[in-house]
């Protein structure tokens, strides 16, 4: 089945949130995707409890607060999100809409695409070994979609942040968990930490100091995790890996849509926002221009003259007439304001 909206904005990140709003204003629908599991890009992903000091009228907000009210914001546009997934294919339909298909299969219709993916996707680190094809998705699990699947299994959980902490926490509860890191100090919230201790003291999830030397394939579905502490080398025979390393960056497929790049970045121009394709726009840190600012600021500013373009694309038969916020009563209406 293939769903249809009137523009497809990839990346959830605030400046993506904020053009969900800007384009409701004016009437157009949005499909929202995504890789990370939830939206607020790096705000919510890297650094939501850190302070950001230069959001207009907000003296101090954190990443996650932000994220939240943007959430908020957009909400009565009725954005459909499209999490955990990426987009892997853009073709251009008889129709002029774009047809775009994401990892998870999900084919979208629309007629304009908004870029405002940060500095591109966010990918787990990987495992830095070869010849990892055959059993990275199968054992080896960089994320957790579907937790029924490990229930009562035996499970290494490797690394030493948030994101390893907490699903040692949580999967300890279904399977058989053995959390393995460098060192015994950790990176995650002191909470997590504590609780993971307490399990471990209670002989609910194993402690293994260490890093991965090699991973061997079995023939009854499970995989050998050779570990390497000093000089001693241990094995452990497990139905999953799940290694947490982080994050990093990557401009992705969208490297390989004929936009016009500069040094990994979209070059567009400063009255529409729009890409070297028609139709495809770029905003936030993922774009480039003379005098351009990495500030989510900036990216607002993009998002609300883009949302002016892309208008003219949705509704050619439409003429567009400026509405402010403040003193129309339909648009009152569509913000369920008094």
């Amino acid at each position: 089945m293939i769903e249809k909206t009137d523009v497809i904005i990839i990346g959830a990140g605030p400046v993506g949130l904020f053009a969900i709003f800007e384009l409701g204003l004016l009437n157009i629908s949005c499909h929202v995707i995504d890789n990370l599991d939830k939206p607020g890009g790096q705000c919510a992903e890297l650094y939501p409890e850190k302070p950001i000091y230069d959001i207009p009228s907000r003296v101090s907000i954190t990443g996650q607060q932000l994220t939240d009210d943007l959430l908020a914001q957009a909400k009565p546009f009725k954005p459909v999100y499209h999490l955990n997934q990426q987009v892997e294919k853009i073709a251009k339909m008889e129709t002029n809409e774009w047809l775009v298909e994401t990892s998870l299969n999900n084919k979208i219709r629309a007629k304009c695409i908004v870029i405002a993916a940060g500095a591109g996707s966010f990918v787990p680190r990987k495992i830095p070994l070869e010849n990892l094809d055959l059993i990275e998705e199968k054992n080896i699990l960089y994320a957790v979609r579907n937790k029924s699947i490990l229930e009562g299994k035996d499970l290494l959980i490797a690394g030493g942040g948030d994101s390893a902490l907490d699903w040692t926490n949580e999967l300890s509860k279904i399977a058989n968990v053995t959390l393995m890191h460098r060192r015994k100090e950790f990176r995650a919230a002191p909470d997590s930490v504590s609780k993971m201790l307490e399990l471990e003291k209670n002989k609910k999830v194993s402690f293994l100091l260490g890093q991965i030397h090699n991973i061997e394939n079995l023939k009854n579905n499970k995989i050998k995790v050779l570990v390497k502490n000093n000089d001693e080398i241990q094995s452990f025979e497990v139905d999953y890996l799940l290694p947490f390393f982080g994050l990093k960056m990557e401009l992705g497929p969208i490297a390989n849509w004929g936009l016009n790049l500069m040094e990994n970045l979209i070059k567009v121009d400063t009255e529409k926002f729009e890409t070297s394709v028609p139709s495809i726009f770029a905003i936030g840190d993922i774009n480039t221009y003379p005098g351009k600012l990495k500030l989510i600021l900036s990216g607002f500013h993009e998002a609300a003259l883009m949302a002016q373009e892309c208008f003219k694309y949705c509704f050619p038969d439409k003429k567009n007439v400026f509405r402010y916020t403040t003193s129309s009563k339909d648009l009152h209406k569509k913000l369920n304001s008094s």
